[in-house]
């Protein structure tokens, strides 16, 4: 089991997972898992390094190449996959209360990721079997024909904000593409991903197929992406550490897929529907506590319309309640961990140094309800010039700077003006202007007149400095395999050797 019969001064007791078989870590070593909304540790996660990373990696490749699951064929993978899936939504509720207590994000929330989640395992169950090869009319006195092969062992490493969604636009896939796992979670957030591995087991997955190592990335992480053996690298963080991991597998020409940050343009023009997009706003950047690589960061607001609709937002975001982030009626949590608290803090008066305008916020979270958590009030900045640190890096907060523009090619001017390229929104009625701003907006996703909308069916990645390859939809699966030639001659004689075919 994933926590142990026994706990230790009242917490919870987690073991990893490696080769079928629940352990501790090599070390024997425990570090501690905190309640974002009491600052106080509620779990014990082992604390893994490299004999551990070394490990599941040998267990991974050996279940790759021998056993059951190499002889498995693609409509048998998908049915396990869509029984982990059954398995996932008869837990959902569980999973999303475990997620709570590790990241502090709203039951709501979760509790409608988890009953979402078992979607991808029941898209990319039906998808294993339907990988085709062609058959080329070649140039040659041949037969050629094309198959695609899974590629080995595969990494997964994942953050903290949405630990079982975004762990699931990269498991199915693999899995559904024939590879062998091991997935190291974010140190903040390792418990739901260990109790996952419960539901494995129960759907049948081989020994060996799924693997979960716990600790922190230089201790287990490193040594995970360094490993010969593990052949491709999925990771989703910070733009900072999926250089770091890009530059480590490279070494070894591995294949990677990163997605990272994002600092998206939510651009609002004066012909929207006001209230749509404050929703809109509020939705991008506060209904996530600002946790989401996808946060509309940026609130780009033409300036016929800017101090009326700044005035609206204000008005509709204090209303927000913050507070026990497992009691439904709150709207706002707690940040995930204390580096993020202090790292959001910092950028508060970054930006007050830089002398934007606070509207709303701008500092801890000192009510009542919020406890002694790691509260940051909803924060609203205008007189924000694009220029600013503000506005160009990722605070990963509750945070929100407004920038006025004049005109369509401005937005696109200023929208486009970051490193980072993962999403972007745009508020009009003007079906043109719509269209315009989708093509020469350079982000992976661009949605109209919503925001934060994601589906297992729709490619999800960044352009720039916000990620290499796609997750979710039909390319997905092709991001875990390899494509093999198949040459056979049909020629009546043996050409010239010394010549080429």
């Amino acid at each position: 089991m994933a926590v142990a019969a026994s706990a230790q001064e009242g917490l919870r007791r987690y073991r990893m997972y490696v080769g079928g078989e629940w352990s501790d870590a090599a070390s024997g070593e425990t570090f501690e898992s905190f309640d974002p909304y009491t600052a106080k540790p509620w779990a014990l996660i082992p604390r893994g390094g490299a004999e551990d990373a070394a490990r599941a990696v040998e267990a991974a490749h050996e279940a790759f190449t021998a056993g059951e699951w190499p002889g498995l064929h693609a409509s048998a993978r998908g049915a396990l996959l869509r029984r982990l899936g059954d398995l996932i939504a008869e837990n959902a509720e569980r999973l999303a209360d475990l997620e709570v207590s590790d990241n502090g994000k709203l039951i709501s929330e979760m509790a409608a990721q988890l009953r979402y989640v078992p979607q991808w395992y029941y898209y990319f169950g039906g998808l294993a079997d339907k990988v085709e090869g062609s058959v080329i009319p070649i140039d040659k006195p041949a037969f050629n024909y094309t198959k695609h092969e899974p590629l080995g062992v595969v990494a997964l490493i994942t953050p903290w904000n949405s630990p079982l969604l975004l762990l699931s636009f990269k498991l199915a896939p693999a899995l559904a593409a024939g590879n062998t796992v091991v997935i190291k979670p974010s140190e903040f957030t390792s418990a739901s991903t260990l109790a996952l591995m419960e539901l494995v087991e129960q759907a049948g997955f081989p020994k060996g197929v799924v693997n979960v190592i716990t600790g922190f990335g230089p201790e287990v992480g490193q040594p995970l992406v360094e490993h010969p053996k593990v052949r491709k690298v999925a990771f989703t963080g910070s733009s900072a550490t999926g250089a770091r991991v890009y530059e480590t597998a490279a070494r070894d020409i591995k294949r990677v897929s990163l997605e990272l940050g994002g600092k998206s343009p939510n651009i609002v023009f004066d012909d929207c529907r006001i209230e749509d997009a404050v929703k809109g706003a509020v939705s991008g950047i506060f209904a996530a506590t600002g946790q989401t690589c996808i946060a509309g960061s940026r609130l780009l607001v033409q300036e016929s319309l800017h101090d009326e609709f700044v005035d609206k937002l204000v008005s509709f975001a204090s209303t927000a309640k913050m507070g026990n982030p497992k009691a439904a009626e709150t709207q706002v949590g707690p940040v995930t961990n204390l580096p993020q608290y202090e790292k959001v803090l910092s950028y508060l008066d970054i930006a007050k140094g830089e002398g934007v305008e606070t509207v709303l916020g701008g500092g801890k979270a000192t009510r009542p309800e919020c406890g002694e958590g790691w509260f940051v009030e909803p924060t609203v900045f205008t007189g924000v010039e694009n220029s600013m640190r503000i506005a160009q890096e990722e605070v990963f907060g509750p945070v929100l700077a407004v920038i006025p523009f004049k005109d369509e090619e401005e937005a696109i001017e200023i929208g486009n003006d970051v490193v980072f390229g993962l999403a972007a929104g745009v508020w009009t009625q003007d079906i043109r202007r719509a269209l315009t701003l989708a093509d020469r907006i350079q982000a992976g996703t661009v949605w109209i007149n919503t925001y934060r909308a994601v589906s297992y069916m729709s490619p999800f990645g960044g352009y720039k400095q916000s990620g290499i390859g796609r997750e979710n939809g039909q390319e997905a699966i092709r991001e875990f395999m390899q494509t093999k030639s198949v040459w056979i001659s049909t020629a009546s004689e043996v050409p010239n050797p010394f010549v080429m075919r």
